[in-house]
């Protein structure tokens, strides 16, 4: 079979599935961005599900996530004999080149902030709860924050067109207005930022991350591998769970400093043996 072709699936990212990650799916995905994406080669059914297993995923749950991801149109099958191997599609490709820039960048970036919030301001009436939910959820995950009912904001003025691109798809554009506006004399900026985001519970998963992953040491070329992957699957959920805010917005002593140095340090030191021993399950 070919290439997913422009009639074929198009591969989309469930956020969702970003943010839960212990499905054999997302798994899978993890898989396909670290090895795959950057290997450039077709990868055995085999391989893929021998190297799940080591994530304790039952070989059937294996093999129903490499069909439901290559039926989303992140893969395509070559069949060899009896065997099949497994392509990356066009798009898929360009998906997870997208995700692993995000992945690798995030949380490293320059925090620098002129100040400027931008403002959104869009309510849904209460009798339309599906409604609501849709754009609460897709703005949080945006990055966006909702100091009180009907009012969004963010740091980060660069959002307006992922806003409009959710305004759009949820049809409520024309009920909506933005602004760009520095924090005026009334009340206090940390406030607000506490009101809007849940800041204690992103924290606690940045402390989480740390205890599994600072400590930890590895020895085996398997357990290298592991290490990395697992490193990697955590570390995939934090920019659909940090909104980035400014240092000077953060509280003191902010936990995401010290997991960014951590998930930096160890994707260095494990990378090229991890890689090492991909190429050589790949290749038995």
């Amino acid at each position: 079979m070919g290439v997913v072709g422009q009639g074929g699936p198009r591969p989309v990212v469930s956020r969702r599935r970003e943010v839960s990650g212990g499905s054999a799916r997302s798994l899978l995905t993890t898989l396909l961005g670290e090895y795959v994406l950057p290997a450039g080669e077709p990868v055995w059914t085999s391989t893929l599900v021998d190297v799940l297993a080591m994530f304790d995923v039952e070989e059937k749950a294996a093999r129903q996530a490499l069909a439901r991801t290559a039926a989303e149109g992140w893969l395509s099958p070559d069949r060899v004999g009896r065997r099949v191997r497994w392509q990356l599609t066009p798009p898929g490709r360009r998906l997870l080149a997208e995700g692993a820039e995000r992945i690798y960048g995030f949380g490293s970036g320059d925090r620098h902030w002129d100040g400027r919030w931008l403002v959104l301001l869009v309510s849904v009436p209460e009798s339309m709860r599906d409604l609501r939910h849709k754009l609460r959820t897709r703005l949080n995950w945006a990055g966006f924050g909702s100091p009180t009912a009907g009012v969004w904001v963010t740091p980060h003025p660069g959002a307006e067109a992922d806003a409009k691109l959710i305004l759009d798809e949820l049809d409520l554009s024309t009920q909506a207005m933005s602004f760009l506006a520095n924090y005026g004399a009334l009340g206090q900026e940390r406030d607000m930022v506490t009101s809007a985001w849940n800041l204690s519970e992103v924290a606690d998963r940045y402390e989480s991350f740390i205890d599994e992953f600072a400590a930890l040491d590895p020895r085996t070329p398997d357990a290298i591998l592991r290490a990395q992957t697992l490193l990697v699957h955590e570390w995939r959920r934090f920019p659909f769970l940090d909104p980035q805010l400014p240092n000077e917005l953060l509280p003191p002593r902010w936990s995401g400093t010290r997991a960014t140095a951590v998930f930096n340090d160890k994707h260095l030191h494990w990378r090229e043996p991890a890689q090492q021993r991909w190429t050589e399950l790949a290749s038995s």
